[in-house]
């Protein structure tokens, strides 16, 4: 662990960026709890839940490459703005079609996939945006803030979005559009000193690239798939409306407060983090993770107890942020300046795929065999990934002790 201070907070623009992660991710929290609560109401239906990942995953696949490429070649700071613009015109949209009785669930689908759309290009090029702004020994700590950001957004959004949602789904849209709104004007005053822009022509091998470099490394390619699958077989958030009006009967306020759960975990451990930095036995540490992660889920679905279950998603988002600080920092710590938009594109999709696919294999498998046999077996299968990652596909992850991976 490194004792040292930070003065990363110092550098305004990081700030900046900092705050504007709080107040966008808030804004797609809410977004995603009041969705999911007015697709569950017009549906109720575990499978169109379901679909709300799904919808917004494709995008995410078909645009990720070409996401990379764009971080690559353009200014970052103006993406990530004109992305936050595109997505406050569709949260208005969300606002009217509330207010006026015409949104139905074809429309939240449309909604959610031009939202994921716009969230595959922000997302390379404002993690490609750390790098640009701070030192390369910064990387680590300005990692862990930057995972605080998003777990305070994820504490923030889902409980300000459930206690909105009382009042209707219009009022979380337009608490959306307020803090959307709030991060695009702070990006637009966001100022970058590392920024190499990359004029090659586009063709088919710098295409490619992002996905070359990632393979090429077993260290990287091996802890974001391990992450992939882990989640993917994991995720229960998307159940969340069914446990909170179905089985623990708490209503949208206790879907409000089950949403950010992991979330409380997350920002005390990324708060620790951004002080004592895990430096050594990188490895072990993300299995560690991993397998608090997977158990924490199986507690999650067989419990019948609110507070319970609420213990259960602190360790769940506990766990998480350990190997979300340990995947970004391996990954800005061994790319080029160059190539951080292609490669941060190929994590995002990683990330995306377990989110996003694993919302729709939950709600899937939750419509066949019900949402506590489905999360029991995602945690189970977590359990079972992790150690066929670690003990066999790529065991070299168990040994690995600090953020420099192998050459080649």
């Amino acid at each position: 662990m490194n004792r040292n201070g930070s003065s990363v907070l110092h550098n305004r623009s990081f700030l900046r960026l900092w705050i504007a992660r709080i107040f966008s991710t808030s804004a797609f929290q809410m977004l995603s709890v009041a969705i999911g609560w007015q697709m569950y109401a017009l549906t109720d239906s575990a499978f169109q839940l379901g679909l709300v990942g799904l919808a917004q995953f494709l995008p995410m696949l078909l645009l990720t490459l070409p996401a990379g490429q764009t971080a690559d070649r353009y200014d970052r700071r103006t993406i990530v703005y004109l992305c936050q613009l595109m997505e406050s015109v569709v949260v208005l949209l969300l606002v009217l079609g509330s207010m006026q009785g015409w949104l139905g669930s074809l429309h939240l689908l449309i909604a959610a996939a031009i939202l994921g759309a716009c969230r595959t290009f922000e997302g390379p090029a404002s993690a490609a945006l750390v790098p640009d702004i701070v030192d390369r020994e910064q990387l680590p700590k300005a990692a862990a803030w930057s995972a605080s950001a998003m777990q305070t957004a994820m504490i923030v959004g889902p409980s300000l979005g459930g206690v909105l949602v009382v009042w209707g789904t219009a009022a979380a849209y337009i608490a959306s559009l307020g803090a959307l709104l709030v991060s695009t004007v702070l990006i637009f005053f966001v100022k970058t000193v590392h920024f190499v822009k990359k004029l090659d022509a586009v063709n088919m091998d710098t295409f490619l690239s992002g996905l070359r470099f990632v393979f090429a490394r077993k260290i990287i390619l091996g802890t974001i798939s391990l992450d992939l699958f882990a989640v993917l077989l994991g995720g229960a958030t998307a159940l969340l409306p069914i446990f909170a009006e179905d089985i623990l009967k708490t209503g949208s306020l206790g879907l409000g407060l089950l949403r950010s759960a992991p979330a409380v975990g997350a920002i005390v451990v990324s708060l620790i983090l951004t002080r004592y930095s895990v430096e050594r036995a990188i490895g072990k540490t993300l299995f560690a993770s991993l397998v608090v992660f997977a158990l924490a889920t199986i507690l999650f679905g067989v419990s019948h107890s609110f507070w319970l279950s609420l213990f259960a998603l602190f360790l769940i988002g506990a766990s998480d942020v350990v190997s979300v600080v340990i995947r970004s920092t391996l990954v800005q710590v061994n790319t080029p300046q160059e190539m951080q938009g292609r490669v941060n594109a190929v994590n995002s999709l990683f990330i995306g795929t377990s989110n996003q696919l694993g919302e729709f294999e939950s709600g899937t498998m939750a419509g066949l065999v019900g949402a506590v046999p489905a999360t029991v077996i995602g945690g189970l299968g977590t359990l079972v990934i992790s150690f066929i990652w670690m003990y066999w596909l790529f065991p070299v992850l168990r040994t690995q002790k600090t953020y420099t991976a192998e050459k080649g």
